[in-house]
């Protein structure tokens, strides 16, 4: 019998019908293979969840929800619809759940127009203190259809000060709240977002996308008891498909299912909702909670390695998956050391910190992060040498060696040999 890891993936139809575009899926394999991925946002989905995306459910058209279609033809689809929301109710011990964003700004665009009027007042993590674009940050629609007002972390600590969000809070009474963000290192405090939002009259909403893997894992406190809605992408640490969902409290589910269909999107992709449904029973099982405990203890160990090599790390260091550092001790900008450690084997994002001095496309500071790596085995006894990695890489890239980039690049790959990636057949 041919385990997931033996699984061979082969494209001959692709390869006849175009050949070029096979050529750069293969180059793709080929470089996530050969590749530590230390983004956080990525992770490496299971052959199953790669076959389901896959499958003969693109062809299908599916307006509505089950049971209300617009469409006929649904008998089937309708079913595996309902097992992806009813595997998201039971993971997460929610109300409901809708399983149809197409990803994660367009299911937090649904919570606005669930909830908001344009022009009312939203609030939110600053994105360069590392909140998202669609909490209301000026550039996105959310910033410009609605008032966005943002919260911060402390300067000395690089926490969240939440005398300083309640006293915001109750000043700009905001019809929306969010919490959660996509570089921040340490556990959410979902129950003192709760207490703010109930004095302020708010909707609080949990955007969970970076940490919701951990969360079904048991790795990072729920957000269930203290939150109206929770929104997600279903990658990242979930190890899903490139989807969203949105869960809340049965009050609130009429309000959200209209957002999303008719009030924002058409059919669903429901050869996605079959791979959400497969990265939900996985999650289910007793090896994810495994996996997700993994991934914080290799982050945490990752990040006392590279403190012992004198990196600055955003508020000391971590809690659940991901580490924000500021590279300014190093004398290093932030994309400097990111492209140096690429051609190092070592994929990273050049990210701002807070209170950079430096401009966004330019920033002071790199993101990293444990879920790929420790979807391939890598375990804490093997992130000292990770942490080694990236030393050298961002001593040479201060140096211009690309000698010794090529050398850690050549490391990397013979470690990598060693532990296969899931899904993947090189």
């Amino acid at each position: 019998m041919t385990t997931p890891q033996q699984h061979q993936y082969t494209h001959p139809a692709l390869a006849a019908a175009d050949p070029e575009l096979a050529a750069l899926v293969g180059a793709e394999e080929r470089l996530q293979a050969a590749t530590l991925r230390l983004i956080p946002s990525e992770n490496y989905v299971s052959a199953a969840v790669l076959e389901a995306s896959g499958t003969v459910l693109q062809n299908k058209y599916s307006e509505g929800y089950p049971g209300r279609r617009y469409y006929e033809g649904q008998q089937n689809i309708d079913q595996v619809e309902t097992l992806a929301v009813e595997r998201a109710k039971a993971v997460f011990g929610v109300d409901h759940a809708n399983v149809q964003p197409y990803s994660g700004s367009p299911a937090n665009l649904a919570v606005y127009l669930a909830f908001a009027e344009p022009g009312d007042t939203v609030m939110g993590m600053a994105l360069p203190m590392g909140g998202h674009l669609t909490h209301g940050w000026g550039v996105s629609a959310t910033g410009k259809w609605f008032r966005g007002v943002q919260y911060g972390v402390r300067q000395d600590t690089g926490l969240i000060d939440f005398d300083e969000v309640r006293e915001l809070a109750l000043k700009e009474r905001p019809k929306v709240i969010f919490c959660g963000g996509t570089a921040l290192p340490r556990t959410i405090d979902f129950a003192a977002f709760g207490e703010i939002a109930r004095e302020a009259g708010a909707v609080l909403v949990a955007d969970v996308a970076h940490i919701a893997g951990l969360i079904a894992g048991g790795a990072h406190p729920s957000p269930v008891p203290h939150v109206d809605v929770i929104s997600t992408t279903t990658h990242k640490t979930l190890r899903g498909p490139r989807g969203a969902m949105l869960m809340s409290r049965e009050e609130h589910a009429k309000a959200l299912d209209k957002a999303v269909f008719p009030g924002l999107q058409g059919g669903p992709h429901n050869q996605t909702t079959a791979a959400i449904a497969v990265a939900l029973r996985e999650a289910s099982l007793p090896s994810f909670r495994d996996y997700a405990h993994a991934v914080v203890a290799n982050a945490k160990a990752l990040a006392d390695a590279l403190l012992a090599r004198g990196f600055d790390l955003v508020s000391g260091g971590t809690d659940n998956h991901l580490i924000l550092m500021d590279l300014t001790p190093k004398q290093v900008p932030g994309k400097i050391a990111a492209k140096a450690l690429d051609r190092a084997g070592i994929v990273v994002n050049y990210n701002t910190v807070p209170y950079d001095p430096r401009k966004p496309f330019d920033p002071s500071g790199i993101r990293i992060g444990t879920p790929s790596l420790t979807s391939r085995g890598l375990a804490t006894e093997h992130m000292d040498q990770v942490a080694e990695w990236i030393d050298r890489g961002v001593a040479a890239a201060g140096a211009g060696d690309e000698q010794a980039l090529a050398a850690v690049r050549a490391e990397v790959a013979d470690l990598l040999t060693a532990f296969p990636a899931p899904g993947l057949p090189v």
